[in-house]
Formats: structure tokens, sequence, C-alpha cells
């Protein structure tokens, strides 16, 4: 596992370290978005998991669907389904890109979140303004485009899923026209 698990204990301890990854994170506020440290911290205490890749070279921070979370986007899947994991956020160092960390990081997640039960990992990816980067990462890691939305803040995104576990193999068969035993 390449991702070391952060929560609030950790980055009471360790000041550096949140400041590192709160500064990782708001060079790429435009893709995801800006935070303060307070805001960081509540995020890290509500995520189902929040993954970090020492040397602050990479973060990724997910919900669960019983998370108190204010995002527009989350929003969205919790309208849509009982039971999701939710990718809020993931940044790679410019200096840590094409090393495989978002891969590996997204390969911890969904082992994490198998094991906790769950079927579905859902994100969201500004479509305005594009990211073509994270679209081709996304494609390439088995996700699907599922919706779009406009945001009160001008952005367009478009919501994505990946399958996980017996409901991949279902969802294959569903499109292949296959009944499934």
């Amino acid at each position: 596992m390449i991702g070391e698990r952060l929560d609030c204990e950790t980055l009471c301890r360790a000041p550096g370290l949140r400041d590192a990854l709160l500064q990782l994170n708001n060079e790429s506020a435009a893709e995801t978005s800006w935070l303060d440290a307070a805001r960081f911290e509540h995020l890290v205490a509500q995520a189902f998991v929040a993954l970090q890749v020492p040397a602050a070279q990479a973060i990724l921070i997910a919900f669960d669907q019983d998370a108190a979370y204010d995002s527009p986007n989350f929003a969205w899947f919790a309208d849509r389904y009982d039971r999701f994991i939710y990718v809020d956020r993931i940044v790679v160092a410019s200096s840590a890109r094409g090393r495989g960390l978002a891969r590996a990081l997204y390969e911890q997640l969904f082992d994490i979140a198998q094991a906790a039960g769950h079927t579905r990992v859902t994100c969201e990816v500004n479509a305005d303004p594009p990211n073509p980067a994270s679209d081709a990462f996304h494609g390439a890691m088995g996700f699907r485009e599922v919706g779009r939305a406009q945001l009160k803040n001008g952005k367009t995104v478009r919501y994505f899923e990946r399958l996980l576990g017996p409901e991949v193999a279902a969802s294959a068969n569903a499109l292949l026209g296959d009944a499934a035993p």
C-alpha cells in the first residue's frame, strides 16, 4: 500500500504535514477547490478514508454516503445512490506525476471500499473548464459517466462511477445481454 492513512490526530501531531498537504491541494484549486486549514481538517475528519503519499507527494480524500458533507457534487450522488464512496479530491504533486501514484491510491481505495462492503466508487471531473488529463485517467481506471451538472460557481461537471466486485460482473453481463446466474 502506497498511501498512509491520514486523520486529524496525525495532522495535529504534524502541523508541517498538514501545511504541506494543504499547499499541495491549493496548487490544484482550479480542479479541486481551495481550502483553509480548518476546512482541510474538517474534510479529513469526515472522510471514509484519507490517504497521503509521504513527503506530501499525493493525497486522496473520499467520503461514504453517511458523511456530513456540503458539496453539491456529493449531494448529487447522495440523491441517487443509497450506498457509495465519493472521491472528493485526488492531487499529485507536479514533481511526482507520471509515477503511478494516483493509480496506486485509487487501487488502495478500491480495496478498502470493497473490504467495507461497498460496490460503487464515484467522483466528478470538470467538463468546463475541461480537465482532459483527469478524463483520460478516470477512463483508464474503469469509471463511466453517469450524469452532468452545471454548478452555481459556473463550472460544468461530469459525474462518474466505477463498480467494484460482483457489481462489475453483473454490469458487464447486462451490457452484453447475458443473464447473470
